[in-house]
């Protein structure tokens, strides 16, 4: 589901009246006059809130005669919800120009020129961003033997030790009997 869709489907729930119609229809099928009576409007309101409701498929109609009767499409409702608030569907809206941007930024403060660090970041979130950085220092698929990992960590910072750590705690690393290598990065 793309984000304009997502922003349509939230603008739509926005609204009190809607969200009172979908929890009344929630227990049981109901028709527009009972519906306006319980919720103390007209039933043009009702009916034009309906139509905005079925159009969008959460709420579905059975005529009988002259009388509408409406009832929650729960199976549409929990679907939307498995497609919008997944972490992995979250992240997609949030773009991937806002988290290029934080990590720019965490990158410009604990980087100087010459790209050593000045400074471990002790917030964890900063930590990652720089983690992620300096795990692009090594080659996917090869294996560094301690001493080599070392000589690259002490170009942008002399605490090798705990970098290695980290590097190894953050499951961007992994180590075997003095060899590290890079993990690949986990699919979204």
């Amino acid at each position: 589901m793309e984000i304009a869709t997502a922003v349509e489907y939230l603008k739509l729930l926005a609204n009190e009246t809607r969200l009172k119609l979908l929890g009344i229809l929630a227990s049981r099928e109901r028709s527009v006059g009972e519906l306006a009576e319980i919720v103390a409007l007209k039933e043009p309101t009702i009916s034009h809130h309906l139509a905005k409701l079925h159009e969008a498929g959460l709420v579905q109609m059975r005529a009988d005669g002259n009388t509408h009767f409406y009832r929650l499409a729960g199976e549409t409702l929990q679907q939307l919800s498995r497609e919008l608030f997944t972490p992995e569907r979250m992240v997609t809206f949030g773009g991937r120009d806002e988290a290029d941007a934080y990590d720019r930024k965490v990158l410009g403060t604990f980087l100087d020129g010459d790209e050593r660090l000045t400074k471990i970041p002790d917030v964890r979130k900063k930590r990652d961003v720089v983690l992620r950085w300096l795990v692009e220092r090594f080659e996917p698929g090869r294996r560094y033997p301690e001493p080599e990992l070392n000589e690259i960590i002490k170009h942008h910072h002399p605490d090798t030790a705990t970098l290695r750590r980290e590097l190894i705690g953050t499951r961007l690393m992994a180590r075997e009997n003095g060899v590290y290598w890079r993990l690949p990065e986990p699919s979204a």
